[in-house]
């Protein structure tokens, strides 16, 4: 009898411990990693980020009056479901909110008619060349005869047709309920320049802290077949304390 007794509090106790982990990871803090270079040199490929969900609550609501929400700010680094493809998570710094207006011109982005000072970015193109889209942006319709070959330059095309109907005069307007992101990483970042806008149903929250950061290869994330898992896997355990960057662990993401 004591020995059911005794089984029967390890279980009640599992299942209170999993059930206060799916709270947790569901509407408190979740783990991410960082699997491209967009948002370097801030953040690197192999960190491991935990992300504050609960931070852009509705604060109007009633446990708004316990918990600290607050709306997202321009400057947040946020991770959100990719509107092309809800199963994938972005990491990218919210640079635009409803009703502004935004240009950028030779790489240099104006905010509402200002010159935004970003002391986070970095440009690391070799070429420096001014590439449609990538430093220029948007594009309005008299600059689009410079491009005949669609497949060429389709994603020249996609941005151009998608932000026409946002575009006033050289500018774009970002529309209610959505966000304008960008990678820190200015010159190799896939992001609302190319394909549009981030809308709030899709964030997830806030990027918190940088709790393991470990040196990964930058195409790690294109290989995710069982075996390449298992390498991967293996890669941890051998290289575990040499391949840890130790002093990145605990890091505050700004």
């Amino acid at each position: 009898m004591e020995r059911q007794s005794s089984l029967r509090e390890y279980f009640e106790s599992l299942v209170v411990t999993v059930i206060l982990a799916l709270f947790g990871t569901t509407f408190i803090v979740q783990a991410f990693k960082i699997p491209t270079p967009s948002m370097e040199d801030n953040l690197l490929v192999g960190d491991h980020l935990l992300v504050n969900k609960f931070m852009f609550g509705k604060s109007d609501s009633w446990i708004g009056k316990v918990l600290p929400f607050r709306d997202i700010r321009r400057g947040d680094i946020i991770v959100f479901r990719y509107p092309e493809d809800l199963s994938k998570h972005y990491v990218k710094r919210a640079i635009g909110i409803p009703g502004d207006r935004i240009r950028i011109l030779n790489q240099r982005l104006y905010l509402n008619g200002n010159l935004l000072q970003e002391p986070y970015i970095f440009h690391k193109a070799p070429d420096h060349n001014n590439l449609p889209v990538r430093d220029t942006f948007p594009l309005l319709k008299e600059q689009m005869t410079r491009f005949a070959d669609y497949q060429q330059n389709k994603d020249i095309f996609d941005s151009y047709v998608y932000f026409r109907e946002y575009t006033q005069g050289d500018e774009i307007v970002v529309p209610p309920n959505c966000y304008f992101a960008m990678g820190d990483n200015r010159d190799n970042s896939a992001d609302s320049r190319y394909w549009g806008f981030v809308p709030r149903k899709n964030i997830v929250g806030r990027a918190l802290i940088i709790y393991w950061s470990y040196v990964t290869d930058p195409n790690e994330h294109l290989h995710d077949s069982f075996f390449d898992r298992i390498q991967q896997f293996a890669d941890v355990i051998i290289n575990f304390i040499k391949k840890t960057r130790w002093n990145r662990t605990f890091k505050l993401v700004v």
